[in-house]
């Protein structure tokens, strides 16, 4: 039953009044605990195997959330910090990435734990909230040693990359705390792109996020048409905090919706400021949870864009004044230095994802919100410089898909059970009973395979979205074309020609998608609203 439906005949206005105070005045206020007596969940069958993930980390109850003007703004961007390169071996990239628990003061006179990768040492001013960047080429063979210092069990998921099922960081493969885990996997060609990297653990992937646990990764090409041009890499996350600086657990909302904090930083940052002196290529990154970011620069600031998850376009997308990402969408934009000093604000425009309201119907939109201030103060040989990098009218070769011979259909739906969600307790556990998020009709269980494909067959996936609010379809182990939408009955082409791995999916809207699976194992595919995946909008691929 989707939302509509279930709240137009089961919750009264009254109720739906009174709930909503209980639920704001308790915040869920205890992180993941109780996971073995979670009721109104029975699409979570098959955990059994889980009580080690419970976690051994208990949040204190939400206060009141800091102001959104707490942490300070306008200072430079700044650079992303970098995973060094243990290895000697040509071609080969070693490192080692350790979660765990990090101090910062953010706010005067009170301490806020992160959880983050390679965090010990970093100071407040370098990017609190960021992991490392991971700079490699196509062809390298990445051996990354991960050291589980976290409370609870983790994994690291290669968000995009072309990786073997054993290497990507499935939630099947937890790494216990304290352990240590060595990820192996090989870069081929064509793989360049913008990626990154994060926990995929089931039941605790929103947390680990949310408490800071991300980071990004470039992979470079050698003939790629872009090195020309100066990069600038703006990493978003969000960040909830309260008022003593702690990061409170998510609330009845939270889950919901999917979490949305006070802050959106950029590298680390609040509302940082950004000189362009000549015509950069930015890598944008969405890492939230669940923000959506319509990026723009205003209507007199046009950009380029050039590449989305996968890479580069075939052909650059010239004009642009906006550009929407879901989370965990990536994109790669040329922005002009112009020929004149001026100024301009980077925002994330008002945007209606339709919200889930307690009551009925959806939330209004959340207003325009300033992401970084920019100014332009081009060279006074701009434009020649601009000249000499200009962005050539095709940018690689993408073939589209043959034919396909296989179909897949994946369903995304809501349900909720008012009456496990009005049991009392159920606001005081991590994860909310009776709320439940499902592909296909059921919530993900370990033990069920939800789909089979075969190895280097081409297959048309079909996504239809059947509730009530936007999700971002992602799907690991590869890459795939949008082919079209279909909304209302009507049929829109996609308007160009690209690779992704996350394609937002609008209300009774069906998107199809063309791709194909090289490598045999179990794959996941989501919803990646990360609240909406911890509650069951997650299946299991497996390529055979």
């Amino acid at each position: 039953m989707i939302r509509r439906q279930f709240l137009a005949r089961s919750l009264s206005a009254a109720v739906a009044s009174l709930f909503a105070r209980d639920v704001f005045a308790q915040h869920a206020g205890h992180s993941m605990q109780g996971m073995e007596d979670m009721e109104g969940m029975d699409d979570m069958s098959g955990m059994s195997g889980m009580q080690h993930a419970k976690p051994s980390l208990k949040a204190p109850p939400q206060g009141a959330l800091a102001p959104a003007d707490a942490l300070p703004a306008g200072a430079p961007l700044p650079d992303l910090r970098r995973l060094a390169n243990a290895g000697s071996e040509a071609g080969t990239f070693r490192a080692t990435l350790v979660a765990e628990p990090t101090q910062h003061r953010l706010l005067a006179g009170r301490s806020t734990t992160f959880w983050q990768y390679n965090g010990s040492g970093a100071g407040s001013a370098q990017d609190p909230v960021t992991g490392p960047l991971i700079d490699v080429r196509e062809g390298d063979t990445v051996e990354i040693r991960f050291i589980n210092r976290l409370p609870q069990p983790s994994t690291i998921h290669w968000h995009g990359l072309p990786v073997p099922p054993d290497q990507d960081g499935n939630p099947s493969a937890m790494i216990a705390p304290g352990a240590t885990h060595v990820y192996r996997f090989t870069l081929p060609p064509g793989s360049a792109g913008t990626y990154w990297y994060h926990p995929h653990p089931h039941m605790m992937s929103a947390e680990q996020v949310f408490r800071g646990l991300a980071g990004p990764i470039i992979v470079r090409a050698a003939d790629d048409p872009l090195a020309g041009f100066p990069e600038r890499h703006l990493f978003f996350s969000d960040l909830k905090l309260a008022t003593d600086g702690s990061i409170p657990a998510n609330d009845m909302m939270d889950w919901m919706n999917g979490r949305e904090g006070q802050f959106v930083l950029v590298n680390g940052a609040r509302r940082p400021r950004i000189t362009v002196k000549e015509d950069e290529r930015w890598r944008l990154w969405n890492a939230c949870s669940a923000r959506y970011l319509r990026f723009s620069l205003g209507e007199q600031q046009r950009f380029v864009q050039v590449g989305t998850d996968g890479g580069l376009l075939e052909k650059p997308r010239e004009g642009l004044t906006e550009l929407l990402l879901a989370p965990g969408e990536r994109a790669e934009v040329i922005v002009r230095a112009g020929g004149a000093p001026s100024q301009a604000t980077l925002t994330a425009d008002v945007y209606d994802r339709r919200k889930m309201a307690m009551s009925h119907g959806s939330l209004p939109p959340d207003p325009a919100h300033a992401l970084a201030d920019v100014t332009f103060q081009p060279h006074t040989d701009a434009r020649a410089g601009s000249s000499a990098r200009s962005v050539p009218a095709t940018l690689r070769t993408i073939v589209p898909f043959p034919a396909p011979v296989a179909q897949k259909s994946v369903i995304f739906s809501e349900a909720m059970d008012m009456a496990a969600m009005h049991r009392p307790g159920a606001s005081v556990h991590g994860m909310p009973a009776g709320m439940r998020f499902m592909i296909n009709g059921a919530g993900f269980d370990p033990k069920r395979v939800t789909l089979t494909s075969r190895r280097d067959e081409v297959e048309q996936w079909t996504i239809e979205n059947r509730t009530d609010m936007d999700h971002p379809f992602h799907l690991h182990g590869t890459q795939f074309q949008v082919i079209g939408r279909e909304r209302g009955g009507v049929k829109t082409p996609e308007p160009y020609l690209a690779w992704r791995d996350t394609v937002n999916v609008q209300p009774d809207e069906i998107v199809r998608i063309a791709t194909v699976q090289t490598m045999a194992g179990e794959r996941m595919f989501h919803c990646h609203i990360l609240e909406h995946e911890d509650l069951g909008m997650m299946g299991t691929l497996k390529v055979t």
